[in-house]
C-alpha cells in the first residue's frame, strides 16, 4: 500500500513542474501616452507611424522609465487619452498641433 502511495507523491510534483514551464510567463507592460513633438529630425513621424527609424527613441523611453525594452509605438487614438483634452489626431496650441503616440513598454 505505501508502494502505491509514493508514486503519486513523485507524479503530482514532476506533473506541477512541467505545467509551469509550459505556461507562458506574462511580463508586466505599461502603455505611455506621449506628446509627440515636431524635433526637426523626423522621429515623431518614425514614433506616430510605428517605423522601425523609432525603435531607438521608444527603446530609450522606456528605459528612462526602468522598463527593459518598448514592445511597441504608433499613433494615439483619441480615446485613448483620459481627460478628453484631445480632439482629432493632434491637440492645437497656438500654430502648432501636438499628436500624441502609445509606447508600450515591458519590464
Amino acid at each position: 500500500m505505501r508502494k502505491l502511495l509514493a508514486v503519486p507523491a513523485i507524479i503530482l510534483p514532476t506533473i506541477i513542474t512541467l505545467l509551469a514551464w509550459a505556461l507562458p510567463a506574462s511580463a508586466e507592460t505599461r502603455i505611455f501616452i506621449v506628446e509627440n513633438q515636431p524635433d526637426g529630425y523626423g522621429i515623431d513621424q518614425c514614433l506616430a507611424a510605428g517605423a522601425n527609424c523609432g525603435k531607438p527613441m521608444a527603446s530609450a523611453f522606456c528605459q528612462s522609465r526602468n522598463y527593459a525594452q518598448a514592445i511597441s509605438f504608433r499613433r494615439a487614438d483619441p480615446d485613448e487619452i483620459s481627460g478628453g483634452r484631445a480632439s482629432g489626431d493632434a491637440t492645437c496650441r497656438t500654430l502648432v498641433c501636438i499628436g500624441f503616440v502609445a509606447i508600450e513598454c515591458a519590464r
